[in-house]
């Protein structure tokens, strides 16, 4: 990918988030086995919005931390163009 950005993350903060995508991962093939086994609709509607809601804190966690760092330090150097870039950024995740 041309121009692609990069943001280097601690490694601290790079296992949290990986352990919270694993996590997901997790739930995700607990859905495909509950489908596998045959398992109760409502049982697995529970399933799908618990793995909606922790990709939805997921998110909001990378926002966050976006808005301290990445958008903090191109409005210190001037770059108000991020503005723009963050208010289409969350058009696209909402």
């Amino acid at each position: 990918m041309a121009n692609q950005k990069v943001k280097k993350r601690s490694t601290d903060e790079k296992e949290k988030l990986l352990k919270r995508t694993k996590t997901i991962e997790g739930q995700i093939r607990g859905i495909s086995q509950m489908i596998a086994n045959d398992r109760y609709c409502d049982d697995i509607l529970i399933q799908i919005s618990a793995v909606n809601n922790s990709l939805k804190s997921l998110g909001l966690e990378i926002l966050k931390k976006h808005l301290a760092t990445c958008v903090v330090d191109n409005i210190k150097n001037d770059n108000l163009t991020i503005v723009d870039e963050v208010m289409q950024t969350i058009k696209r995740i909402n």
